[in-house]
């Protein structure tokens, strides 16, 4: 396969072949090129092979597919829409990812790199279970009656739920298709309309999630994708000013950018942003536990993560066991390709990304660190790093203060709760953080204590349509999933009429 002559099937294990999917932007119900007529290379990470290729979207792109959401937004067919019929749609989605599971994680697979049967058992799921659960609450966004004192007059005066409007939604590269529908889901039950740009490195699984939804019924127009560079695409996406939100997931730099953009017209905005999340294992925890759990935490996708436990705090009696135990998991975990069904973890997803990792590794030489385990590539092609722990860093050392975005950890020995706390906090970011202890009275009052959206005890990663999700500080402004979720897709409009004379 190469960039001249184009991939029509992708084979997976036991030679399963599966059809890419349109490579045409979706606008308006009608799959076309861009307005400028070019293209982006699509590679496989694990071979560095190219072989398809998308549109890159321009601002005219976008500009047709905002008004191609404007127009569906204000059409009757969807506007107009039994609340329990747009949730018929959204939960005929859900089934039709499930009827393509397969087909979904190989492509995961060619675009993103992970291993096929983690993407059928984290990636799909994921997306399947958050448009069944908002499938039910199409009929449920209610409002209220205000209890107003008034000015001794009789008053009728209530609250309503409505929809935000055309949304653009972006979407990063780590778990395509999950974060897509994380973002469809709720912005469809809501009855807003989207325009939904994916990353330019891993666009198959949004196209194909796009053709499923058409064939679920959803009207046309409802749901657009623009393929194309964040630059150019996405930076139109925000700076329109026919788009009434935007959500996005990606970097804190990225993020502070859209602030910025959209401080211009007040659009609305929620952020999905970095993250530099601690792991603390007490003394009196599982050990066994722990040990497994701390390394899945950041090496997990390869620790393409946003979410990644990338720094290591453990009580200093078992410091020494703890990072020997995790050390010796991560040299267990196969690097290879995902389509492998023996690998573990997979290529970063580009070039860039592995040069981008290797450097703050080799930072972490240089300031003092021990290399624990790891810190090349394995020997492989593709764009691998081999999980990496560093032992003892100064506490100032970049690979301790800034997201690296793969599989690196940094250990460090704490001596009690208050010390842990503090090391723990002293960061810009605050998504999230996991807890390893016995003591449940220690755990939850630690708990309290963590600056971050989200906190797991004696568990990582664990991610539910109902929970919200998103964090504090530098990573981000507002919450994803969950009821907190649906409603950032929505205005309250309060109305209040005067009874009688």
């Amino acid at each position: 396969m190469n960039a001249t002559a184009f991939a029509q099937t992708l084979h997976g294990q036991k030679g399963h072949e599966v059809h890419l999917p349109r490579n045409r932007m979706l606008i308006g119900g009608e799959w076309i090129e861009s307005a400028e007529g070019q293209c982006i290379n699509v590679e496989d990470p694990a071979t560095a092979e190219i072989f398809t290729r998308v549109p890159a979207g321009s601002a005219e792109d976008i500009d047709r597919a905002v008004s191609a959401a404007r127009k569906a937004f204000e059409s009757a067919s969807w506007a107009r829409m039994r609340p329990l019929d747009r949730g018929k749609i959204i939960e005929n989605i859900a089934r039709k990812i499930e009827e393509h599971a397969g087909e979904l994680a190989l492509l995961e697979s060619y675009d993103n790199g992970k291993a096929v049967h983690h993407a059928l058992a984290v990636d799909v799921p994921a997306a399947v279970d958050i448009f069944r659960y908002m499938a039910g609450w199409t009929s449920k966004i209610g409002g209220q009656v205000n209890p107003i004192s008034g000015d001794g007059q009789q008053y009728h005066s209530y609250s309503v739920r409505e929809p935000v409007g055309v949304v653009g939604q972006i979407v990063p590269w780590n778990y395509p298709l999950a974060m897509a529908a994380w973002k469809i889901a709720p912005a469809l039950a809501a009855g807003c309309t989207i325009v939904l740009k994916p990353s330019e490195l891993t666009p198959l699984t949004a196209l194909r999630l796009a053709e499923l939804a058409l064939e679920a019924g959803l009207p046309e127009g409802v749901l657009n994708v623009v393929t194309g560079y964040g630059q150019d695409a996405g930076q139109a996406l925000v700076e329109h000013r026919g788009v009434d939100k935007i959500a996005f997931t990606g970097s804190t730099r990225v993020g502070k950018q859209i602030v910025r953009t959209a401080a211009d017209d007040l659009k609305r905005v929620t952020l999905e942003l970095g993250g530099k999340s601690p792991s603390l294992i007490f003394a009196d925890a599982d050990l066994e536990k722990a040990t497994l759990g701390a390394a899945l935490a950041i090496f997990f996708n390869s620790g393409q993560v946003c979410l990644a436990a990338s720094r290591l705090f453990v009580e200093r009696s078992v410091y020494d066991q703890v990072v020997e135990g995790i050390a010796k998991v991560a040299q267990g975990f196969k690097l290879g390709h995902g389509r492998d069904p023996d690998t573990m973890l997979g290529p970063l997803v580009s070039r860039a990304q592995q040069i981008r990792v290797l450097d703050y590794i080799e930072q972490g030489r240089q300031c003092g660190a021990e290399v624990v385990t790891g810190g090349g590539t394995g020997g492989k092609d593709g764009y691998f790093v081999e999980p990496t722990i560093f032992s003892n860093p100064d506490r100032d050392a970049s690979i301790v203060r800034e997201e690296i975005f793969g599989p690196v950890l940094v250990a460090t020995p704490f001596d009690d709760v208050e010390e842990v706390v503090k090391a723990a906090n002293d960061t810009h970011y605050g998504l999230a953080a996991n807890i390893w202890t016995r003591d449940l009275s220690r755990a939850h009052l630690t708990a309290r204590q963590l600056q971050a959206g989200v906190v797991w005890i004696n568990t990582h990663g664990m991610n539910d349509p109902s929970a919200p999700f998103g964090g504090v500080k530098e990573s981000g402004w507002g919450r994803e999933v969950g009821e907190e979720g649906l409603l950032h897709y929505t205005e309250t409009k309060t109305v209040t009429a005067l009874l009688g004379e």
